[in-house]
């Protein structure tokens, strides 16, 4: 069966999104190896995942200045990105110590729990957990 393996995030630098997505947001470095550009200048292949995920992110470095400009803005200021956790709460509190900007307080819908937060650049992300349960 087909499934989607990588989606692409444009960064300014390689090293502090590594940071956010490893130390903050507590994903996986699944590799991080030297590249070539299409027309054979140095990059790196960075590929982050969440823990026991089949999906993961491409972080890839702005190469011009048309990709420089979308850097924090790949969705035109919608959410693009979709983190489904476990434990709603616990997570919430672990981002907001770690100094995760949060855009909208948590709330409850009908699919569960959710919190728009930014990455380092600007991207907007749901944080997403189940409904609590009823007593």
């Amino acid at each position: 069966m087909p499934h989607l393996n990588l989606v692409a995030l444009i960064v300014k630098e390689y090293d502090p999104a590594i940071d956010f997505f490893v130390r903050v947001l507590h994903f996986e470095l699944v590799e991080d190896v030297p590249s070539l550009t299409n027309d054979g200048r140095p990059k790196r292949w960075v590929v982050v995942r969440p823990p026991g995920a089949a999906t993961a992110i491409l972080i890839a470095r702005a190469d011009g200045e048309e990709q420089e400009h979308i850097v924090g803005n790949q969705f035109a200021g919608r959410v693009g990105f979709f983190l489904q956790v476990e434990d709603f709460g616990a997570t919430y509190r672990r981002m907001v110590a770690a100094g995760v900007k949060f855009v909208r307080p948590p709330r409850t819908e009908a699919y569960g729990q959710v919190a728009v937060f930014l990455d380092l650049a600007g991207n907007k992300w749901d944080l997403l957990g189940p409904a609590p349960k009823a007593v």
